[in-house]
């Protein structure tokens, strides 16, 4: 079963930079799409950035676009993003999520979040 700990959240200030970590264990991600999300209490989880299985491939929400960027590192089995510029409205709980679909089955894990507060 493969699991994700997410790291590297935490106070910082507007214009800040801060690198969320997501490490796998029990299994190798090369096989996984690989997504980061947040949530705001009271509000629906909304997708951040992912990265294809490949590492070529990569999409950025609007908001985010210019500022955070998204890579994987498969020998470490982790996954990065990279957040510039952070914006008040960055903060939230940011979950890093492990897809993989065969023709029998889907594969989907979450971690357990790490919050991210932006504030002056």
């Amino acid at each position: 079963q493969l699991q994700l700990v997410e790291s590297g959240g935490g106070l910082v200030q507007p214009g800040g930079s801060l690198r969320l970590s997501c490490v796998a264990s029990g299994y190798t991600l090369d096989y996984y799409n690989i997504g980061w999300f947040r949530q705001v209490s009271g509000k629906e989880r909304e997708g951040v950035s992912c990265i294809a299985s490949s590492g070529g491939s990569t999409n950025y929400a609007d908001s985010v676009k210019g500022r955070f960027t998204i890579s994987r590192d498969d020998a470490e089995n982790t996954v990065y993003l990279q957040m510039n510029s952070l914006k008040s409205e960055d903060t939230a709980v940011y979950y890093c999520n492990a897809l993989v679909v065969t023709i029998t089955q889907l594969y989907n894990y979450w971690g357990q979040g790490t919050q991210v507060s932006v504030s002056s």
